[in-house]
């Protein structure tokens, strides 16, 4: 069996954003698997933006101090093997395919149970939340770093009792499943809180907060906030990134190279930063390895998130793909970039706020080209063109049937009458896919 032939297997199923409010299934197939989730501590993040990052910088944190890891995130960007790490690297094919294997049989036999009970199948999400707890018991890891996918509550990864819960910055997003207001969504998300776990609360608006604080209050866990128990306290623009000063929870952390950029990216570090003083019993007096955390974050990546693909024009992709995620990155390229001319290319998938992306970057394009990306949920481009032209105005509104040729157009009317191309570029944005599809055409590997 290929790769391809697991790819095209899972892809019959339910996807991520088709959720069925249980964890019956899941936990079902875990324990005939032995409960491999089990078999090592978990630090379980979730949040609306942020979490793939804070996920990476915990595991680069934890890495550097000495422990090996497993990382499990989501959506991917380039190939499916990203979303399952060990020691900070994808998995191979084979193990991917052989993981799968593993676990088929059982597949089957709880697939079969929800039908004769009148159930669904296994989702696609559930089987690689299974694939990933289970390749990480046969690795094996220290410590898994996971990122929930959907909501908390009754996401597939909320099957165990972590010893950290990271709640991550919670904007509106997948509304049709968890409810359409701000505090319902961070009751949904906050449900990952539980048991004897450490809950470490991210950036929120008022209304999150309120809601994540009355789930700590009922499970009655230990809190650390940011703006309180930790935070930032200097933030200077460094080449290729920026120089932070932290405060944790263990204390005073000088002179962090973050090879990120964004304000976004610095509350993002400090909160990974609190999530592993945290897994470490971290507090007054008892700090970190100052040396480990400068090396542990001078070696983060975040692949897709305002990460740079190419140079003259700089061209730039990012994973933005909601209003919040958009408003973000708006706020980076204003504060941290200083182009002569931008232009976005954009493709948003159908069933987002597609109109409130647009809106969130509608100050920071000189221009715009609207296209498709790879995924099937894509906008077709006359729709999208349609609400461009409504928040850009259509002087500024280009489009394309395909990326690649979004991209060369967006080059183009980048580098249009401008003696000297090196001030100018292009952002690509509005997904992860839009984002995968732009590293993959910029021929960086899967990270």
């Amino acid at each position: 069996m290929t790769l391809a032939m697991v790819e095209a297997l899972l892809d019959q199923r339910r996807n991520e954003v088709q959720i069925e409010p249980t964890l019956g299934r899941i936990t079902a197939l875990l324990d005939l698997l032995g409960n491999p989730q089990r078999s090592y501590p978990v630090i379980l993040v979730a949040g609306t933006n942020g979490k793939s990052s804070t996920v990476r910088m915990i595991d680069a944190l934890l890495a550097r101090i000495g422990l090996r890891t497993g990382r499990f995130t989501s959506p991917h960007l380039q190939r499916v093997t990203e979303r399952i790490a060990i020691d900070n690297h994808p998995i191979d094919d084979e193990t991917y395919v052989r993981v799968y294997a593993d676990i088929a049989p059982f597949v089957d036999m709880v697939d079969a149970g929800s039908a004769k009970a009148g159930g669904v199948p296994l989702s696609k999400f559930e089987i690689l939340t299974a694939m990933a707890y289970s390749a990480f018991a046969d690795a094996p890891v220290e410590v898994a770093v996971v990122e929930v996918g959907l909501g908390g509550t009754w996401d597939s990864t909320n099957v165990v009792d972590p010893h950290v819960a990271v709640i991550t910055p919670i904007g509106m997003d997948h509304t049709d499943y968890l409810g359409d207001t701000l505090t319902a969504i961070a009751g949904q998300k906050a449900g990952i809180i539980k048991g004897e776990t450490v809950a470490i609360v991210g950036p929120q608006q008022n209304d999150a907060m309120t809601a994540i604080l009355r789930r700590t209050v009922q499970e009655d866990v230990a809190v650390a906030r940011y703006g309180s128990e930790f935070t930032v306290l200097e933030r200077s623009f460094a080449v290729g990134g920026q120089r932070l000063t932290l405060q944790g929870l263990g204390g005073v952390y000088e002179d962090v190279f973050l090879p990120l950029s964004g304000e976004h990216q610095a509350a993002n570090a400090v909160t990974a930063l609190a999530a592993v003083e945290a897994f470490f019993g971290a507090g007054a007096q008892r700090q970190l390895d100052v040396g480990a955390v400068q090396d542990g974050f001078a070696s983060a990546a975040s692949p897709g998130r305002l990460e740079r693909v190419r140079s003259s024009p700089t061209i730039l992709v990012d994973a933005a793909h909601n209003p919040h995620g958009a408003t973000a990155l708006a706020a980076a390229l204003a504060a941290e970039f200083s182009f002569s001319r931008l232009v976005g290319v954009l493709a948003v998938l159908g069933d987002k706020d597609v109109r409130g992306v647009l809106e969130a970057l509608s100050g920071s394009f000189d221009e715009v080209v609207v296209t498709r990306n790879s995924s099937r949920r894509s906008l077709p481009v006359a729709d999208l063109a349609e609400i461009a032209v409504e928040v850009f105005g259509e002087d500024k509104v280009h489009t394309a049937d395909r990326m690649d040729t979004a991209i060369a157009m967006a080059v183009d009317l980048a580098e249009q009458d401008v003696d000297d191309v090196s001030g100018t570029g292009v952002v690509i944005t509005g997904s992860v896919v839009s984002a995968g599809d732009g590293r993959a055409l910029a021929g960086l590997a899967p990270a």
